[in-house]
């Protein structure tokens, strides 16, 4: 689950920079498909939140 809140993470950053028109041609790809996500990146860093206390719930030492 870690890392699947790793990935949210980067993808939360990677939506806000296509929301803010930062990284070219594949932004406007990345919004045209995921424009809620591109409004508000805030959701996907949401999930990765909770994917991580998950993680930290279901680890077993």
């Amino acid at each position: 689950m870690y890392f699947v809140a790793a990935v949210l993470a980067v993808l939360s950053g990677l939506f806000y920079a296509a929301g803010h028109h930062q990284i070219g041609s594949l932004g406007v790809t990345m919004c045209q498909y995921g424009g809620m996500f591109c409004d508000s990146p805030v959701l996907v860093l949401v999930g990765a939140g909770f994917a991580a206390a998950w993680g930290m719930l279901v680890s077993v030492r």
